[in-house]
């Protein structure tokens, strides 16, 4: 594999000093992963997102558990899609369709192998707090400043939001404003609990719905689209390469409550590798199916 992580300016983190090797049995059924791999390296890239977060260190943790040397890097979206294109990372399980990383998909299809969906009911668009009185995106008027609170500049609901301002003829003189996922967040929770208006790019599952009482406004124009899957991507050739975790990153897929359950932990104040290794332990039967027959004569 070409890693050459220093010409993209990337900060990799091993999760082999993130994870915690202990698994304890808590009485359901299924069994403990068991080691199939000695040491294989295997890097997976994310987008920063809190769900990338949560679904990305419990893929990484299975991974771990089953010997690989787990490698988890967080890039900028663009940057994800070129490393698994190029062949500098393994895979993702982080990719948005069919919109929000459409022009990514386009660019790269060719180069990269598609597992499938790894989550369905995915949401994205513009969220605000329930005690504003707007309902619709076409109804706004000069809420917030005339001012959408966004993340990061490359992420697709970024760049439906700044559509938005061109398709909806009642959002001309507003701007976008980017920051980060984590900006955002404080950005609204300090507005909510004061009760200011706000208006933030959103996207579910978020662990931020089940903090605020919130709402997404109606898209009449559909500029941000209908619900959204949440899609696994890998190298060519991972198959091949790593079978055992081809097989784990083909047969992934959970909902929307389990996400959120790691999300919320996080959140709440856990290391992200903390409350992988909490979830995993805890659903064995889940990740049973994931790892079937791995490690078996």
């Amino acid at each position: 594999m070409n890693t050459n992580w220093k010409k993209l300016g990337l900060t990799a983190v091993s999760a082999s000093a993130l994870f915690l090797a202990a698994c304890e049995d808590n009485g359901e059924s299924g069994e403990e992963i068991e080691s199939v791999v000695d040491g294989d390296e295997i890097t997976l890239a994310y987008v920063n997102w809190d769900s990338e977060i949560a679904s990305t260190n419990v893929v990484g943790t299975i991974l771990e558990d089953l010997g690989y040397d787990v490698t988890m890097t967080a890039l900028d979206n663009a940057i994800v899609w070129e490393s698994i294109a190029s062949g500098d990372a393994d895979g993702m399980v982080s990719a948005w369709l069919p919109q929000t990383h459409a022009p990514q998909l386009e660019e790269h299809e060719d180069n990269i192998v598609h597992l499938g969906t790894n989550l369905e009911g995915a949401l994205v668009g513009l969220v605000v707090p329930e005690y504003m009185d707007v309902d619709s995106i076409a109804d706004l008027s000069d809420e917030a400043g005339q001012t959408i609170t966004g993340i990061e500049a490359g992420a697709g609901v970024v760049a439906a939001s700044e559509a938005a301002l061109e398709e909806y003829d009642n959002l001309d003189g507003w701007s976008v404003q980017t920051s980060s996922s984590g900006a955002m967040v404080t950005e609204l929770r300090g507005a909510y609990q004061n009760e200011e208006e706000i208006i933030v790019t959103g996207w579910s599952p978020h662990w931020k719905f089940s903090s605020f009482d919130l709402k997404y406004l109606e898209d009449p124009e559909g500029v941000f689209g209908d619900a959204e899957t949440i899609e696994t991507f890998v190298r060519e050739g991972l198959e091949e390469d790593m079978p055992e975790a081809y097989q784990v990153l083909d047969n992934f897929f959970w909902e929307t409550e389990h996400m959120e359950e790691v999300m919320l932990e996080i959140e709440e104040g856990a290391d992200p590798a903390d409350a992988a290794r909490n979830w995993v332990d805890n659903n064995h039967d889940m990740v049973s199916e994931w790892t079937e027959g791995l490690g078996e004569e």
